[in-house]
Parts: structure tokens; sequence; C-alpha cells
């Protein structure tokens, strides 16, 4: 990997347009919502919704539920992660929370406190637009017989 710097991010990073900026120093106080690639590198105190990619840089902060179709993560996150696709964790990244994704890649020295649970495609759109944790008891099971 001559001339890679990895705290970058993956080629994905470099190479996708972005929509919506938080630039280094900026904070966002509320729910953020964008239709195309959100970078963050500024601090964001509310959850954020993005309908494509979403990067946080290594200066980056969320503290807020994320809901995605993919993320990669080189900064910090205090909250819960929903995926479609694929979450990364780049080994500057934090994420103290739970992950519901496709696919997990994490870098190592990265950080990561909290639970993950992989999903199909079906079932990701639907803890995205409905949640599923609705269906389950305390135990995980699915309770679709109405017992509890």
């Amino acid at each position: 990997m001559m001339g890679k710097n990895k705290n970058m991010g993956s080629g994905m990073d470099a190479r996708t347009k972005v929509g919506t900026l938080i630039g280094k120093g900026a904070v966002f106080n509320g729910n953020l919502s964008a239709p195309e690639t959100l970078r963050i590198d500024g601090e964001i105190n509310g959850n954020c919704e993005c309908s494509e990619l979403l990067i946080i840089g290594a200066e980056g902060c969320i503290k807020g539920d994320i809901t995605a179709q993919s993320v990669i993560i080189s900064g910090t996150v205090e909250g819960d992660i929903v995926a479609q696709a694929r979450v990364e964790l780049h080994s500057t990244g934090k994420v103290t929370g739970n992950i519901t994704a496709r696919s997990l890649v994490i870098d190592e020295d990265a950080f990561f406190d909290g639970r993950c649970v992989m999903t199909t495609a079906s079932s990701a759109a639907s803890n995205i637009y409905g949640s599923s944790a609705a269906e389950k008891n305390d135990d995980g099971a699915d309770d679709k017989d109405g017992k509890s």
C-alpha cells in the first residue's frame, strides 16, 4: 500500500461525490437528513439520516443515532447505527453504541463498545423503516404468535 494513508478512508471514500459537508469546527444541533452522500468533519448533536453514504472524518463526531445506506467511520459516534449495507470502522474510529448492518469491517486499533446485529437485505430495510426490535422478546426470540 505505497503512498496510501490508511486514515484517509477507503477507495469508496475518495471517489464519492459529497452532497452535504459539515466542516471541521462546525457544530450542528438537531436532527440532520440528507438525500445524498454526507460527510461530517465537525460535530452533530442529534440523529443523522442519510439515503446514501455517510462519512465521518477523523475529527468528526456524532452524538445521536445514524440511519444510512452505508457508513464509514474515522471519527467518533455515540449512538446506534443502522445501515442497509456496510459499516466500516477505521483505525481512528470509535463507536459507543449498537450496529445493525449487512456487512461490518473493523480495522485494527478501532474502538467498538456495543452489540452488532448482522442482517440480510430484507431485514436491513425493515430495521430502517420499521423497527423489528418490537417483534422480539427480551431474549431476542421472534414474537410472531403474540406470546411473551
